[in-house]
């Protein structure tokens, strides 16, 4: 297949995007994994997320307080 006078350009340009678009996916998977890594040590720290269901105790104790 012949590029023309402009193959060079051409090459380069589709490296440079390949290049880049595997760079994004490599960033993506690394921060996806800092991510759960950080939400672990959260967990294990005692932390919490807000749309985890209350925990038994603190729902006993939010009725109690409610009557």
């Amino acid at each position: 297949m012949d590029l023309g006078p402009h193959s060079a350009f051409i090459v380069a340009a589709y490296a440079t995007t390949a290049a880049v678009v595997v760079l994004l996916m490599l960033w993506i998977v690394a921060d996806y994994r800092a991510q759960r890594r950080m939400l672990a040590e959260l967990e294990q720290r005692g932390v919490t997320r807000r749309s985890a269901a209350p925990a038994p105790q603190a729902s006993a104790a939010l009725r109690r307080e409610a009557t």
